[in-house]
């Protein structure tokens, strides 16, 4: 069911994304309650999501969640098992290289296989709230199309360029089991985990132990 501040435009195949940022990402947000951020090493980071198969309020009510949690943790990105909930739902508040603000939701979610010619990586730091206080360079590249379906279960498809690319890959591979350290070299990974041992959260996390 979908409820104010879902519904976005669509223009041809791919979702509007890009206006009422403010009013969409407000409304959601209102109507939430922020919920802790899962850490590196809580074993729903680390496994594949279950499908939405359900696009009811329960759905609704769990995304102004993720609206309220990424906002209370200073987030552009996040994925329901970054709130524990192990379903394949992801939101975003992500401006991309040109300072456009994009604004959504994304059920389902499937990344897009690229032809060569948009291969173009692009090796800048990237971070993730699940990794507090952490960050390395990552080579990802700097276009992408996730499609999947909205909160009415109809399928959309979101395109993203440069650090926005960047938002839609990262949350889509949290749904899957990944970490961006899971990308990295040993080496980087353990100066990643070495960032996060040593530095504080700025937001509330649920503890590992």
């Amino acid at each position: 069911m979908s409820q104010q501040g879902t519904k976005q435009r669509v223009d041809d195949e791919f979702i509007v994304d890009t206006e009422d940022c403010e009013e969409r990402e407000r409304a959601h947000r209102e109507r939430g309650t922020a919920r802790p951020i899962t850490v590196y090493g809580h074993p729903v980071l680390h496994k594949e999501c279950q499908d939405v198969t359900v696009f009811d309020d329960g759905l609704a009510r769990l995304v102004d969640d993720m609206f309220a949690s990424q906002r209370a943790a200073e987030g552009v990105g996040l994925a329901a098992n970054q709130i524990g909930v192990d379903l394949k739902v992801f939101v975003y508040d992500c401006m991309d290289d040109e300072g456009v603000r994009h604004v959504g939701a994304v059920c389902n979610p499937v990344l897009e296989e690229l032809p060569a010619e948009r291969r173009v990586l692009d090796d800048s730091n990237e971070g993730c709230l699940s990794v507090p206080t952490a960050y390395a360079e990552l080579a990802r590249p700097d276009y992408a199309v996730v499609r999947g379906q909205d909160l009415d279960g109809e399928p959309i498809a979101v395109r993203g360029t440069g650090y926005f690319a960047r938002c839609l890959q990262h949350e889509t591979d949290h749904l899957y089991g990944y970490l961006y350290i899971d990308r990295l070299s040993k080496r980087d990974r353990k100066d990643v985990l070495k960032q996060m041992a040593e530095g504080t959260a700025r937001y509330e996390t649920v503890p590992n132990d």
